[in-house]
């Protein structure tokens, strides 16, 4: 090994024209491939170099595989200690609260981080909260909305291990003891928490949304949310960007226009508030309520009140009933 050789080891090098680049390393590839594949993306002057510093250094057998990514001149030695090290990008997928799996499911996609199939497939893993919860088909409800950070070779079930993780820390800080004195179970309030985030993005009206739909199954009247229904058509995969009237006869139980009481599941993953409006809706005896054209809602106690309110909301957005 020349002296010469030595040095150019700690000499930064950048050929790419770009100002980023990332380079995937796959599982299993051996260290002369990846030096080349360093060379080739411009990350390195020449992979033999790359090879005598793994060599000398006696670290050919200890690169990671995983995406990484340059933004700047790096030396040889640099760049091998960031592969030895494992130092991968990580890419943040943030969850919105309302999201449904299959929402998800199309944003990891869309991003080019997981199949949408191999998502939903492990969504069906419900044994990860057969502890707390007993759940049949999916874990709708309990995949957490928040930020997380993503590798290019996460797989499906490490994301939605990650999700319902979460989870569990807001069962623990937040759900577990009120449920001690409540008359509903987990799925219950976590089903009712979905129903509350899907109908409003107002803070201030999750409770009385949550009050509402209570007061109703206190009175034993059908729930008739809408996106209930939509969730029912998305299910059958009949969903047609909107609710037509035909839909309302969907034959579902999670149709609470056709079936009392609660869907047998959450229909998406609700937020913080929500969960909280499940827990203590406002204490209002609404039983109905229709969007007043500007984000919010007009609340009701009664048809009549209920009535009116839908027709000055159909008369300021010009809409008719479903068809």
């Amino acid at each position: 090994m020349t002296a010469a050789s030595c040095i150019a080891w700690y000499r930064p090098y950048k050929s790419f024209p770009e100002q980023q680049k990332f380079v995937l390393i796959e599982k299993g590839t051996p260290s002369y491939q990846i030096s080349r594949t360093l060379q080739q993306e411009g990350i390195i002057r020449h992979w033999y170099w790359f090879l005598a510093y793994l060599k000398v250094m006696r670290r050919s057998t200890h690169l990671q595989a995983g995406e990484y990514l340059f933004d700047q001149p790096l030396s040889i030695a640099h760049v091998a200690e960031k592969l030895i090290h494992g130092q991968v990008y990580y890419h943040e997928v943030t969850v919105p609260e309302g999201y449904s799996l299959f929402d998800i499911a199309d944003l990891v996609q869309q991003k080019g981080l997981l199949a949408a199939e191999d998502f939903l497939q492990a969504t069906c893993q419900v044994e990860k909260l057969a502890d707390l919860v007993s759940l049949k088909g999916n874990l709708e409800g309990y995949l957490f909305p928040d930020t997380y950070r993503l590798t290019r070779g996460t797989r499906a079930e490490e994301f939605v291990a990650m999700m319902t993780s979460k989870f569990r820390d807001i069962y623990g800080n937040m759900l577990e003891l009120p449920l001690r004195q409540s008359s509903y179970g987990l799925n219950e309030i976590m089903t009712m928490a979905s129903l509350v985030e899907k109908e409003t993005a107002v803070d201030e009206e999750r409770p009385l949304v949550a009050a509402v739909y209570y007061n109703r199954l206190k009175k034993r009247m059908p729930l008739q949310c809408d996106p209930t229904v939509i969730y029912a058509a998305k299910l059958k995969g009949e969903y047609r960007g909107k609710i037509y009237q035909s839909d309302l006869g969907i034959d579902s139980p999670y149709n609470t226009y056709r079936w009392l009481g609660l869907p047998p599941a959450p229909i998406a993953n609700p937020g913080i508030q929500s969960i909280e409006a499940a827990l203590e809706p406002a204490k209002v005896d609404y039983l109905y309520f229709v969007s007043n054209n500007n984000g919010g809602h007009v609340f009701s106690k009664t048809l009549t009140e209920h009535q009116k309110a839908v027709s000055s909301y159909r008369k300021k957005s010009g809409r008719k009933s479903p068809s």
